[in-house]
């Protein structure tokens, strides 16, 4: 049940309904206690299938197409594969990964914005032929190398009401669209469609609309050229809150039955990835040194002292950080808190704490300030919502050593692909039957796929 992250053979635990997530963590840890303290990961796949069954009674017909980058390892592409999901690569490492699935071309999309020249040669020979574009420069580039290429027109997108730039850094104006079209046309390269990306940390739905608007100008302005248009991206953001979706499509629903109703011929597709595997990932770290330092540096710039003198601020450092499983922390705030694994009283003293990474770089923060138990040496902390962003892509720090991956699955979950007649015969060889985690040891329960 255990791997490295490139490793192709894997497994999964089929947990009965005794068994839960937490169990799998105490018996991961316990392991690891005695093995040796390494960072390791829990993927509960069940939470794949669940989302997946969350959008299709949301979003349909709007099919998902995952993009890869979000979280590349086995696992995870192997049940979406399964479950008939799309996938959205941005590089020919990603593309084949997907091709040794068997996903056929057409589920494929290529979407890195800036392609090398040999990789798009790359998704010719493979048969994918479905890329996006934003410029005229991408778009000679693509010509040259790809004949057979079928291009999205990537549009802008920005939240008009927050003051700051969403989507800027890619995607083409309305009025470049038409520049693009002579171009293309001249060229003899075929244009299928409009992609569009609204952030997930937009806060006004009402972006989607102003997107889907720009779209149906696009739209009618192939018309004119003679493109026949017939796909829609409306691109990621999705959170993975039901909640969320359910805003998003209440939104969406209507503009897209008015600018692309069913009869149209045009398929609406979208990008979800960290609603896929966000929350199905829980981290496991472990306190490898600690410190105490002066409150006043801990603190934030601008933040007011209240506490008392005598109570010490510790500095802990833990086996994992934004050189692997942290990176998305250089760029983003952390979605996450830390939970502490080992019991303690509730009316336990809690003390101003910080969290950083093994490599002792100035960069490598994890936690700029949390309030947590006094911890020791050895202690285990658990972070949820830790599948997306790193997973599948190597660290940039020499020494760090890649978490493991134990899968997981409930039965529950299990009998919901079965019923669904999507459990495949090369996924069902992955998995192996757990009684119960509290009865056996752990090389019995996470022994390494043969």
């Amino acid at each position: 049940m255990k791997g490295f992250l490139e490793d192709a053979n894997y497994s999964i635990g089929l947990l009965d309904e005794g068994a839960t997530l937490a169990d799998v963590i105490d018996n991961c840890i316990y392991e690891h206690t005695h093995t040796g303290k390494k960072a390791f990961y829990v993927g509960d796949l069940g939470k794949l299938v669940r989302n997946n069954i969350q959008w299709q009674n949301v979003m349909a017909p709007i099919k998902p197409f995952y993009p890869v980058k979000c979280n590349s390892t086995p696992g995870v592409l192997e049940i979406l594969g399964t479950l008939g999901v799309g996938f959205a690569c941005s590089s020919k490492s990603e593309m084949a990964l997907v091709q040794d699935l068997g996903i056929s071309p057409e589920n494929i999309i290529y979407t890195n914005p800036c392609k090398q020249a040999s990789q798009i040669k790359y998704a010719a020979k493979a048969g994918i032929n479905i890329m996006t574009c934003d410029n005229d420069i991408e778009l000679k580039k693509i010509s040259r190398n790809h004949p057979n290429a079928k291009l999205l027109l990537h549009i802008a997108t920005e939240d008009i009401t927050a003051g700051e730039e969403m989507n800027m850094k890619f995607g083409t104006t309305l009025k470049n669209c038409r520049h693009l079209m002579e171009c293309a046309k001249e060229l003899g390269v075929q244009i299928i469609g409009v992609k569009f990306h609204v952030s997930g940390s937009c806060k006004d739905l009402q972006t989607y609309i102003h997107a889907i608007s720009d779209a149906r100008c696009v739209f009618d302005m192939a018309e004119e050229f003679g493109f026949k248009m017939n796909m829609l991206d409306i691109g990621g953001g999705f959170t993975g809150s039901e909640l969320q979706l359910e805003e998003v499509n209440h939104v969406i629903r209507p503009l897209l039955d008015v600018y692309f109703p069913k009869e149209s011929g045009v398929n609406v597709i979208a990008e979800p990835g960290c609603y896929y595997v966000s929350s199905a990932f829980t981290l496991a770290v472990n306190v490898i040194a600690k410190k105490t330092v002066e409150y006043d540096k801990l603190l934030p710039s601008g933040v007011e002292q209240t506490r008392n003198d005598d109570e010490p601020v510790f500095t802990y450092y833990i086996n994992d950080g934004v050189y692997g499983s942290f990176a998305s922390k250089l760029s983003e705030k952390l979605n996450t808190i830390p939970e502490v694994h080992k019991k303690y009283k509730e009316d336990e003293p809690l003390f101003a704490s910080s969290l950083w990474g093994p490599s002792c770089d100035e960069l490598d923060q994890i936690v700029e300030n949390c309030l947590l138990p006094e911890l020791s040496v050895g202690d285990w902390l658990i972070f949820d919502n830790m599948g997306s962003g790193t997973l599948g892509e190597q660290s940039a720090f020499n020494d760090y050593q890649r978490p493991l991956i134990y899968y997981m699955m409930s039965f529950s979950d299990w009998d919901e692909m079965q019923d669904a007649g999507i459990a495949s015969d090369t996924l069902m060889k992955n998995f192996f039957f757990v009684p119960s985690c509290i009865q056996l040891s752990p090389e019995e329960r996470f022994s390494t796929a043969a």
